[in-house]
């Protein structure tokens, strides 16, 4: 009996660790290319995230881990997220100027279009674009906006981490999530890759079915 169990949990973990390899792999080409079961691989990833989170912190980067599951994401997502047509976009606190005039609420940083960052051109542009912006000082404040704010699909700015801290908040809750990362991390004086925000929002405009 022990025997058998031994035997189970061994082909357990090396069947983990497989499927983890695999999973590592796949994201990474994702970087560069579409891939099949992006979905799939990233759940796998979301699964086993602790335990191999614990491995890139002791002998590489934390960091690349989000930035390859954000990757595969927004590859399992993509197809979804043009079918959505209530969306808002989410942009983190940390882009603001340091002297920002803006005060927070419960639904976030309120723009005042001061032009001292580039919130006042995303503003701009969400609303051409048909999405409403809002701007946060974290994921878990999204909870808060979608109460006020019912919406189909999240385009989420902010770091890696905290896209995918986002994205598998709202797992389950019929919410569909893209994400586009920031060019450096960081509390404050952080940077929006601009073109790739407007890339990203004319093909989702382009591609509505």
């Amino acid at each position: 009996m022990y025997s058998l169990i031994g035997k189970a949990l061994f082909f357990t973990i090396i069947f983990s660790v497989f499927i983890s390899l695999t999973a590592l792999l796949v994201s990474r080409v994702s970087l560069k290319r579409n891939v099949w079961l992006a979905g799939f691989f990233s759940n796998v990833l979301d699964f086993f995230y602790l335990p191999i989170k614990y491995f890139f912190c002791k002998f590489s980067d934390p960091r690349i881990l989000d930035k390859w599951i954000v990757s595969l994401k927004n590859i399992a997502h993509a197809s979804n997220f043009s079918k959505t047509r209530n969306r808002i976009i989410v942009v983190p606190h940390c882009v603001r100027a340091l002297d920002c005039p803006a005060s927070s609420t419960i639904l976030g940083i309120q723009c005042r279009d001061c032009g001292k960052c580039i919130v006042t051109q995303l503003k701009k542009d969400a609303k051409k674009y048909g999405y409403d912006l809002y701007i946060t000082t974290g994921s878990s404040a999204i909870v808060n906006i979608l109460k006020h704010k019912p919406a189909e699909g999240i385009l989420g700015i902010a770091c890696n981490y905290e896209i995918n801290k986002g994205m598998c908040s709202l797992n389950g809750k019929k919410i569909v999530t893209y994400g586009v990362p920031l060019l450096n991390d960081g509390c404050y004086n952080t940077k929006v890759d601009y073109e790739k925000v407007i890339e990203t929002i004319e093909h989702f405009d382009e591609n509505k079915v």
